[in-house]
């Protein structure tokens, strides 16, 4: 059997990074999904889903990070063709991925003890952001 929802988050124009476990966890309870698995998506191609701790000193390592990786101030051939100025968003989306994929065991997301979702938006202007949770299992 197989269930569907949409979520949405508003970002700004930095790099925000959404906890997504609490609404997710709820999500799957509430359906009574007791093993299977969990695909969580984020449609475009300037965010990223992936997981990490959530606390404020790993989440300002990821950004530094991040940023090391692809430097926002750093010139992209995407901004000479559209002049939008968010090439590197394209980048870090890319190397991050949309989409990750979750074990659900016992009626739960099978996420470590300090494991958490998160939704990464790296657009360089405020946006509405979707992810998709999607969950196949009995």
């Amino acid at each position: 059997m197989g269930w569907y929802r949409e979520f949405s988050y508003s970002g700004t124009a930095g790099t925000d990074i959404h906890d997504l476990t609490g609404d997710l966890r709820e999500t799957v309870r509430t359906w009574d999904v007791k093993e299977g698995i969990a695909v969580v998506f984020t449609p475009g191609s300037t965010a990223a889903v992936t997981t990490i701790e959530y606390e404020p000193g790993v989440l300002e390592d990821l950004k530094a990070a991040i940023e090391r990786m692809a430097p926002r101030d750093m010139g992209y051939a995407h901004d000479a063709a559209w002049g939008d100025g968010n090439g590197y968003s394209h980048v870090r989306s890319a190397i991050l991925g949309p989409s990750i994929s979750i074990p659900v065991h016992e009626g739960d997301l099978a996420l470590g003890t300090w494991q958490q979702v998160v939704l990464i938006d790296f657009d360089n202007r405020p946006r509405r952001r979707k992810v998709i949770l999607q969950v196949h299992g009995e």
